[in-house]
Formats: C-alpha cells, sequence, structure tokens
C-alpha cells in the first residue's frame, strides 16, 4: 500500500470540509482507500490529509488532474504540499 501525506491550509476549515466530503465518490474512484484528517493543534485550518492508496501513479494521476485543481481552488486550498510514501513497516504498540 502506497501513502500521501497532504499539508495545506484552507480559508475556512467548515467550507473545505464540505467539499471534501462531496468528492469521496471520485476520491475512491481514482484509488484512495483509507484516510485521516488532523489540523495542527496551533492553527484550525492549517489541514493534514492522510490516506493510502491502490498506486503512487493513482494518486499523482488524481492529484494533479484539471479537475481537482478547480476542486481545490473552490474548497479554499492554499499552497498544498503533497509527500508521496512507501510503507516499510507498521505497528502497534
Amino acid at each position: 500500500m502506497q501513502y500521501v501525506l497532504i499539508i495545506h491550509e484552507v480559508e475556512d476549515y467548515e467550507s473545505w470540509k464540505k467539499i471534501f466530503d462531496k468528492a469521496s465518490d471520485i476520491r475512491r474512484e481514482a484509488g484512495e482507500r483509507t484516510y485521516q484528517v488532523l489540523k495542527y493543534a496551533s492553527d484550525p485550518n492549517k489541514i493534514v490529509h492522510f490516506s493510502s492508496w491502490t498506486s503512487i501513479d493513482d494518486a499523482k494521476r488524481f492529484f494533479e488532474s484539471p479537475e481537482l485543481v478547480k476542486i481545490r481552488a473552490e474548497a479554499g486550498v492554499k499552497s498544498p504540499d503533497f509527500i508521496y510514501l512507501d510503507r516499510l513497516e507498521s505497528g502497534e504498540l
């Protein structure tokens, strides 16, 4: 399984979240399998989206698509950073 870590600032979390939830079908169709949404403790509009994907290629194709660029603009996303990751190990303590 591959993962994507996205760190971005949004204009307003509630507005962003509505659009994020509305896009769940296209995210699933593109290859997203699980996700977590987190926020910075010091800034509620600084969002971290951590998700698992069918492949890094699927994730890049989705996040770089013109459709998603438009959705990000509608959602008030500012300067997203995308980090593509392969799992080396996981566990619970």
